[in-house]
């Protein structure tokens, strides 16, 4: 896919029988799965902006306007909205979120880009429907607009590449908003992490996988009979990108030893206890592997939650004064949780990753597989993980 110019969502294409089963990992897994991926609201912040930079520096509004994604993708955006006013230039790109049942699916992102002072660099707003983080536990500091690191770097990379092409300085002020994004964040978990005002720009790799339960479940299974054809005997389950990311830097796994697992740890688990693999490593965010650890096997936000009464009480067995248990149970986010407790000596990362392989090791029912456990922060920093045990 790398360097490939995309016009629209990309295709998922193909089923099982017309050869996606035969190639392993992520990109083996969404073919024959036969959902349609979309994208995410930071890949269209990011397309919305160079649209808008563009066309402040004089460039006029490029349409379609092609982006560059962390895995080299290159997907091109029909703009819906092309504004010129005194010092500001917007665009606006219409989110297609592909087969997944996203709430911000149809919805208006806009990028609105004004001159900034010389050396600012990017200066990232909060327009009308995107969010402020008035909380910590977030990876933004409290009172910054809810844009992502990873769609802070998109667009600070397409600001650049605009920068470059014009001989301007790069210093700019992006003023992000979603039409109805404070409407439609009321369906989501925004308000409750002390997102106010709207939603977020999220996005690690700037496409959104697809999750229809069974169409995915089966997915899972044929990346397990892909891997065992292969000869593999050590395979990975990753809540996303960039836990996979961990796994390969941990143990250099083939792309064809890697599961997309997502949120159905389950069905890896079902599905090696009838067809094992010698080694299993599940690798995930913290939150969710959280929910492993207290028995959920479906780790999806709106199937299972973060239990962070259990965390207090783990963080108790790990050596944590009150004082500390105290703020585990009333943290706003469970990274918020396992990172007050590491500053405090107090291994909460570990014990969650045990707890979670005590689980799997439960599901699998004696089947000759081993499993060790890597929970990761949004950065991909490894906050806890338990070593390899069998049956």
């Amino acid at each position: 896919m790398s360097g490939e110019v995309w016009n629209g969502a990309p295709a998922a294409g193909g089923g099982a029988a017309g050869g996606g089963a035969a190639e392993g990992g992520r990109r083996g897994q969404l073919r024959s799965s036969g959902l349609r991926p979309g994208w995410t609201t930071g890949a269209c912040a990011t397309a919305a902006t160079k649209a808008a930079y563009t066309a402040l520096l004089g460039g006029g509004f490029p349409d379609p306007v092609v982006i560059t994604l962390p895995k080299g993708e290159r997907p091109a955006f029909a703009l819906a909205v092309e504004e010129v006013a005194a010092g500001r230039a917007s665009a606006g790109v219409v989110k297609d979120a592909g087969d997944d049942p996203d709430v911000t699916h149809g919805a208006l992102v806009r990028a609105t880009v004004r001159p900034g002072p010389a050396g600012s660099g990017v200066v990232f707003r909060a327009g009308p429907g995107v969010g402020t983080v008035t909380k910590p536990g977030l990876p933004l500091a409290v009172g910054e607009p809810a844009v992502n690191p990873v769609p802070r770097q998109l667009i600070r990379e397409a600001v650049a590449e605009v920068a470059r092409e014009f001989g301007a300085s790069g210093d700019v002020e992006v003023e992000l908003s979603v039409d109805r994004g404070e409407e439609i964040a009321r369906h989501t978990w925004n308000p409750r992490l002390g997102i106010l005002g709207g939603l977020s720009i999220l996005g690690t790799t700037g496409v959104v996988v697809p999750y229809s339960c069974s169409a995915w479940i089966d997915s899972i299974r044929r990346g397990i009979d892909v891997a065992r054809a292969a000869g593999h005997t050590h395979v990975a389950g990753a809540t996303g990108s960039t836990s996979e990311k961990v796994v390969v830097a941990e143990y250099g796994m083939p792309e064809d030893a890697l599961l997309d697992m997502g949120d159905f740890a389950g069905a890896v688990l079902k599905y090696l206890r009838r067809h094992p693999v010698p080694r299993l490593t599940v690798c995930g965010g913290f939150a969710k592997l959280s929910k492993l650890a207290d028995g959920h096997l479906d780790l999806h936000s709106g199937r299972s939650q973060v239990d962070k009464g259990r965390l207090a009480a783990l963080a108790r067995e790990g050596g944590a004064p009150e004082e500390l248990v105290a703020r585990v149970a009333a943290a706003n986010t469970a990274l918020e949780a396992v990172q007050s407790c590491a500053a405090a000596g107090v291994p909460l990362g570990d014990l969650v990753a045990e707890r979670a392989r005590a689980t799997a090791l439960g599901v699998l029912l004696g089947a000759p597989v081993t499993v060790d456990v890597i929970c990761i922060d949004r950065a991909g920093t490894i906050v806890g993980r338990a070593a390899p045990a069998g049956p």
